[in-house]
């Protein structure tokens, strides 16, 4: 059985990897094993991977971390829930918020959701761009006739 001290330094493990492996996958965004799985991979070496399920992913993520973000600051300002959920131990008690001597090593983290949801919209147009069968396009109207349909290259 965990002791309270193991079970929260087993929770801050995890949370640490967790971060860190979300965090190192939205380099796949922006290099090129990104784009494909690597060749030593077992059974999955050199398969492409799917633009869209990417995009979708990357811009939830960036959605939640201006989510995030933006909870927080209207919290600080607002006042809205007093004491937050603490999560680590049953009657841990309320902590003083941080002074600007700590906030300012994660202040440039705002930054960090809008500019995965810019990466994640240029893979996807760059992902878009070298499909071999891009969207047909609405090229022109011809009077009494529907769109022209034609594909782009």
């Amino acid at each position: 059985m965990f002791t309270d001290d193991s079970a929260t330094t087993w929770y801050m493990v995890f949370l640490s990897v967790l971060s860190m492996g979300l965090a190192l996958s939205t380099l796949g965004l922006v290099y090129r094993w990104g784009q494909q799985v690597p060749h030593w991979v077992p059974l999955l070496g050199r398969r492409s991977i799917p633009a869209r399920p990417v995009v979708l992913v990357a811009l939830i993520g960036g959605s939640l971390l201006v989510a995030v973000c933006l909870y927080l600051l209207l919290n600080s300002m607002f006042h809205v829930v007093d004491r937050g959920w603490v999560g680590i131990g049953r009657d841990e008690p309320a902590h003083p918020a941080p002074g600007w001597e700590v906030l300012r090593y994660y202040a440039p983290l705002v930054a960090w959701g809008p500019l995965v949801i810019a990466v994640a919209v240029d893979y996807g147009r760059r992902a878009l761009r070298r499909s071999p069968n891009p969207p047909p396009v609405i090229k022109s109207f011809r009077s009494g006739a529907g769109p022209e349909m034609t594909q782009t290259s």
